[in-house]
């Protein structure tokens, strides 16, 4: 099924979440090929010479219908990672709801729903399929969250589930990281933890592919890291490498020694979120690269060197 196109011969593309850490990147990415896009902003917008902005937000109706009305690709990149269960569902359940509708009033076939592996709940998780064990998430976030990707599946869209996500504008992973070197000095599990990581870039280039290159709508949830997981000690020589963590030596701790650790020194990081970074946390996600007909890249820890500045303005360095 072909995308819609303008009279120029360029699809539409209708983006949600344009301004966040992935949506920015992706909006870049698709200005990156001359690609029109209409995006819902809640505030002001961001001139950009290149984004059509639709003025707001998921419960809007009229909003989400000049936002989809006429578009070839819905891109739903906005979410709550935060806030009280009401909140979390006004924007990944009801909002997910009401922009899919509006995608459906549109016409539109070929849809991109962002989501998340916390879904799973805790873990560790060592390889896992696509719901190769039940979901059973933690927090009002993800819990809602799972929600949204019902409505998702519902229209025919294609789900992604990214784990940790790095690279110019990530606030959370590797802050973390800087945190947690300091609140359990030592090797992690002797940093083999496998994870699941990609670079925000090189997400933003599979959401692209979804939308723009595939031959047909990709539909069903699908994990989105890079194929390849990364060990948690080479993760933090990495950083070290780049002089943004110490150097990740010390004893090898197992985990109970990791909890007590982290307990006796309170900091921002939560045990569970800890768990994430230092206990296996491995997705497969292999075919949806080729299903986007997008090469993965040479994966996040090639691509750290390039989002270095930022975390070092980030981390204070």
């Amino acid at each position: 099924m072909a995308v819609a196109q303008r009279p120029d011969g360029r699809p539409v593309v209708a983006l949600t979440g344009a301004t966040g850490f992935i949506g920015s990147a992706v909006r870049a990415e698709l200005a990156a090929r001359g690609v029109p896009v209409r995006a819902l902003v809640r505030g002001e917008p961001v001139p950009d010479g290149h984004t059509d902005w639709v003025p707001g937000d998921l419960a809007d109706r009229d909003a989400l219908d000049g936002l989809c009305a006429g578009a070839g690709v819905l891109l739903h990149l906005a979410s709550r990672v935060a806030g009280d269960a009401d909140e979390c569902a006004a924007v990944n359940d009801r909002g997910t709801a009401a922009v899919l509708a509006a995608a459906t009033r549109a016409g539109i076939r070929r849809i991109v729903h962002l989501s998340t592996t916390a879904v799973y709940g805790a873990g560790p998780h060592d390889g896992i399929a696509v719901d190769g064990v039940p979901a059973a998430p933690l927090s009002a976030a993800s819990r809602t969250r799972l929600l949204g990707e019902g409505h998702a599946l519902a229209a025919g869209a294609a789900v992604l589930r990214p784990a940790l996500v790095t690279g110019t504008g990530d606030r959370w992973v590797v802050p973390a990281l800087a945190e947690l070197a300091r609140r359990v000095p030592g090797r992690w599990a002797g940093g083999e933890a496998r994870l699941s990581l990609v670079d925000r870039t090189d997400l933003a280039r599979l959401i692209t592919g979804l939308a723009l290159d595939a031959p047909g709508p990709v539909a069903g949830v699908h994990h989105a890291a890079h194929p390849e997981p990364v060990r948690g000690g080479d993760l933090l020589a990495a950083l070290a490498g780049l002089g943004l963590l110490p150097a990740p030596d010390g004893p090898s701790l197992p985990w109970e020694e990791c909890r007590r650790l982290l307990a006796a020194t309170p900091g921002r990081v939560s045990e569970r979120q800890f768990a994430m970074i230092a206990r296996d946390h491995w997705y497969r996600g292999d075919e949806v690269w080729r299903l986007a007909a997008c090469p993965p890249g040479p994966g996040p820890l090639a691509r750290l060197a390039a989002a270095a500045p930022w975390y070092r303005t980030v981390l204070g360095l």
